[in-house]
């Protein structure tokens, strides 16, 4: 019986997808027989049977292969928090909730606050991912989460000074990996900016024992002297980054790639750009040393629409808050 599937395969491996379609199948039984069978070979031969997608410019799920996924943003999905989004790209779903809390500056930037980014990936997100052991690519994401922050200079953290030397505001970032289905970076970044573009930073004063108090409690309101922020207020967002990864493999480039591709092919490339264009990192973690900088020049290209396709969601979005 193996040997008859082994044979079945091998056929199906070396005829192509077209003889396949082309057989003329009798009954609905034949019908799953040849499921069965497609999904075996799919599983035994996952390269093979992605190439023979890929010579027909298509994917395994419908997709051009400069296409990414259906993309969706929901702002204040965390009532809790003080800023929150949660993004889906494909079934790839991140939450991001941000925390404020005030703190005392450092002595090296004693005009500034800070931000703590920690990206989680609980069990629930992927099978690969075992209850009590850090998912690999935790500590990986966060911190290119932390340097894309940094390096596209998104906020001047001076905006989160409260009072010099004294008071500032430590912006507490989560984000949770809810479904691991490939692009990780991509879907926790869309996730962060969204949060950071919803985030409210409460309204505080300065008590008479000379500690920052929330205005909104009713004891802080009585015991307030000096005001601090009289009301809530946004963040003032500039140069804000968005990225596409790409897989490279022979002379075929594919966008946003599922875990399942991945996982196939090695050469990985992400690319961050800011709305005005500006590459901000190329982060490339495998695959060869080198690759055709024609290829790495394409992949550019299809970030700078990506960035153009993830601005006008994140701004249909917040519009939409708005009027509610």
């Amino acid at each position: 019986m193996f040997s008859h599937f082994l044979g079945v395969f091998f056929s199906f491996n070396f005829g192509g997808f077209q003889n396949l379609k082309g057989m003329g199948l009798a009954n609905a039984s034949e019908d799953l027989s040849s499921e069965v069978e497609v999904d075996a070979f799919r599983r035994l031969f996952p390269l093979r049977y992605l190439e023979r997608h890929l010579a027909e410019s298509i994917r395994p799920d419908g997709r051009p292969l400069g296409k990414a996924r259906d993309t969706s943003i929901i702002l204040g999905a965390v009532a809790s928090a003080n800023g929150s989004a949660l993004v889906k790209i494909g079934s790839t779903t991140m939450l991001t909730a941000i925390k404020m809390e005030v703190m005392t500056p450092s002595l090296e930037s004693p005009d500034e606050g800070c931000l703590a980014i920690d990206f989680h990936m609980p069990p629930i997100c992927s099978p690969i991912v075992r209850p009590g052991r850090p998912a690999e690519a935790s500590p990986v994401v966060s911190k290119q989460l932390s340097d894309t922050i940094s390096n596209s200079k998104i906020i001047d953290l001076k905006e989160l000074s409260l009072v010099n030397g004294k008071a500032a505001w430590m912006a507490y970032l989560d984000i949770y990996c809810l479904d691991a289905d490939g692009a990780l970076f991509d879907a926790a970044l869309l996730s962060v900016i969204a949060a950071l573009s919803h985030l409210q930073i409460p309204a505080v004063a300065m008590g008479d024992d000379g500690k920052i108090i929330l205005v909104s409690d009713e004891d802080g309101q009585k015991q307030a002297q000096e005001p601090v922020n009289n009301e809530k207020r946004k963040l003032t967002l500039r140069s804000i980054p968005f990225s596409l990864t790409c897989i490279l493999h022979k002379n075929y480039i594919l966008a946003d790639p599922t875990a399942e591709e991945e996982s196939i092919m090695e050469t990985h490339v992400t690319i961050v750009l800011d709305t005005s264009g500006q590459l901000i990192s190329l982060y490339k973690p495998g695959g060869p040393v080198l690759a055709y900088t024609s290829a790495i020049q394409d992949c550019v290209a299809f970030t700078r629409q990506r960035v153009q396709e993830l601005k006008s969601f994140l701004d249909k979005e917040n519009s939409a808050m708005e009027i509610e």
